[in-house]
């Protein structure tokens, strides 16, 4: 991502003649405040209480109170996803830091820019098992961008300043700053720009000419093209310019789960999501193409099935701003190292003048595809134990709130059919944990998105097991007026888990029955739960209410509003590739999708 890009910091004004004498903690919030930071997601704790002291003054700064750490970390994620700003998240030493580490490590998967800020025990005490202490620099280096220590209040401006940069240019991230307590209670004088020292941290944002030359000309020369499209074309704003190759070169397109939103769906050209879930045009048009043109994506096991067997008669050209994840998976014929904005623009430039004029002849590609679609239209059937389909409850979330929501998803069966059947037609509209596949992302994912973007409705789509891992930052909803839209598709399981017990466990529903939907009594009564946290609260299990409830929900905008829809536990997500086959098993669209067989 370019520096001068929406993430990366916004340039300070010029440094005064005097230095006002500030403490560290004061340090950290004039700096967040000198960045742009306009809102903050943490809880307290007494390594890092200095900093809430001055946070409490400032005018600049909106601090919202979680209720759990790692709600503070999904909020830093869906605000930065849904805005494409740096996401900020503020935690004390020991269980508040390790707390952040699931939402740090989702980000890292996902490539999400976050800051994470955490109060450390006093520098002499450190090494001591002090109380509190946890080596969070150490456990978080793995899963962040990088790390920093700082026990001297004189460096807290550059940290800061630097986490900024390193989390939003480049390929984002999530970066650390863990901070003692005697570096925030020091005073110092308080410089500002600081002088920032990232030595061997220089991202590549301008492309190899060549290489680009060389990627136009396959892309002219091939007669099976597609565009194979990640979450690096939403995490470099450059979905506009994906459109214009797009239609430039007539390719079709296909776009991951991390991509929804990247392409328009009701575009012509746009052949849905690929992989395990995907629908059989978009797996079977990478399977067969020629030339793949993979864009910000990183060839996921969950895309390529058996990756020796992925996409076999295809040459590839791999773009993408992290050189790590080119080759990783499958060699490229053409490596191309740079931000996708402007690559898409020069390649865009370069294809044109391969052709000069002439046609790509595609015709035949096409036939090919229009075919797959028509044979094989996405599809559920009705369920048969008299519970609502999951399916359509979804759909109609989509089709009533439309496009300009923004739609939020926990992990499993309900992830993978928002995926499918709600239709994104702009980026920054489909936040999910796609590397990690992390329960408990949605509520505080758009809470946090609602923070950044207060004009549009935003959805929380839920399982019953999700929901029931992070769903006590309602009450930071309710109590901070962020009006979210809960959706928990209640099939009274851990659904994803009991299909893979269908289908691979011969029906064995070991430990996967969550008992809060089905039968007389639901542990919790979401409803109830919900009322006591502030909500209104609405049970649906019948799909003639489904309309009245949502626009209902869409209406409500002074709380938030959780709706307990009580579908089916036997509805499961098709199509479905199994695991660890080719993606070239195409007879598992025949054998599993409902389009094809009613009895599915």
């Amino acid at each position: 991502m370019p520096a001068e890009s929406a993430t990366a910091i916004p340039r300070p004004p010029a440094r005064t003649a005097s230095a006002p004498v500030l403490t560290g903690a004061q340090a950290v919030v004039r700096s967040l405040e000198l960045l742009g930071v306009t809102d903050v997601f943490g809880l307290p704790g007494g390594a890092i209480l200095p900093v809430y002291d001055p946070l409490m003054d400032s005018t600049e700064l909106r601090h919202i109170l979680v209720r759990h750490e790692q709600g503070a970390g999904h909020a830093a994620e869906g605000y930065a996803a849904a805005s494409n700003k740096v996401g900020v998240a503020i935690a004390t030493s020991g269980p508040g830091a390790t707390n952040l580490v699931t939402a740090i490590a989702d980000a890292y998967m996902d490539s999400v820019p976050i800051v994470c800020i955490t109060g450390q025990v006093f520098s002499n005490l450190m090494g001591t098992d002090a109380f509190q202490e946890a080596d969070i620099v150490g456990i978080t280096m793995p899963i962040t961008k990088h790390s920093f220590l700082v026990k001297r209040a004189e460096d807290i401006p550059a940290a800061i300043a630097a986490a900024f940069e390193i989390a939003g240019t480049g390929r984002p991230g999530p970066v650390l700053v863990d901070i003692t307590k005697d570096a925030q209670q020091a005073e110092v004088p308080f410089v500002w720009p600081p002088k920032i020292d990232l030595p061997g941290y220089r991202p590549v944002t301008k492309a190899h000419g060549k290489q680009i030359q060389a990627a136009a000309q396959l892309l002219a020369e091939a007669k099976k093209p597609v565009l194979y499209v990640g979450g690096g074309v939403i995490r470099a704003q450059a979905s506009q310019e994906l459109l214009t190759l797009a239609e430039t070169t007539g390719a079709p397109v296909v776009t991951t789960l991390m991509a929804r939103g990247a392409f328009p769906d009701s575009h012509q050209q746009h052949l849905g999501m690929p992989g395990m879930h995907g629908t059989v045009p978009a797996v079977l048009a990478l399977q067969e193409a020629d030339l793949l043109i993979s864009l910000g994506a990183r060839f996921d096991d969950r895309v390529t099935g058996k990756a020796a067997l992925f996409a076999p008669h295809a040459k590839v050209v791999h773009v993408d701003i992290d050189p790590a994840e080119i080759g990783k998976i499958r060699a490229a014929e053409v490596p191309i190292v740079g931000d996708l904005k402007d690559v898409l623009v020069d390649l865009e430039a370069a294809f044109r003048n391969q052709i000069a004029g002439k046609t790509v002849d595609t015709d035949e590609w096409w036939s090919f595809l229009d075919g797959l679609r028509d044979e094989f239209p996405l599809g559920y059937s009705q369920p048969t134990d008299g519970h609502m389909s999951p399916q359509y409850v979804i759909s109609r979330i989509g089709e009533l709130t439309g496009p300009e929501g923004i739609y939020a998803a926990g992990v499993g069966q309900h992830q993978m059919w928002a995926a499918q059947f709600i239709k994104y037609e702009r980026p920054n509209a489909w936040l999910n944990s796609g590397g990690a596949g992390t329960m408990g992302y949605s509520v505080p994912a758009a809470m946090g998105a609602k923070v950044a973007e207060p004009d549009r409705h935003v959805w929380a789509i839920d399982g019953d097991g999700c929901f029931q891992m992070t769903n006590q930052e309602l009450a930071t909803c309710s109590i901070n007026g962020i009006p979210i839209k809960v959706a928990i598709i209640n099939n009274s399981s851990l659904g994803m888990v009991r299909q893979w017990q269908s289908l691979f466990y011969d029906g064995r529903y070991s430990h996967t029955d969550l008992n809060t939907g089905h039968g007389t009594v639901r542990i919790p009564d979401f409803v109830k739960l919900a009322e006591a946290y502030g909500c209104l609260a609405i049970r649906v299990e019948k799909e003639e209410d489904v309309d009245a409830a949502i626009t209902l929900a869409l209406e409500t905008n002074d709380r938030p509003v959780v709706i307990d829809f009580v579908v089916s536990a036997d509805a499961m997500v098709w199509p479905m590739v199994p695991q660890g086959v080719s993606n070239s098993y195409v007879q598992y669209a025949r054998d599993h999708s409902p389009a094809f067989d009613e009895e599915a």
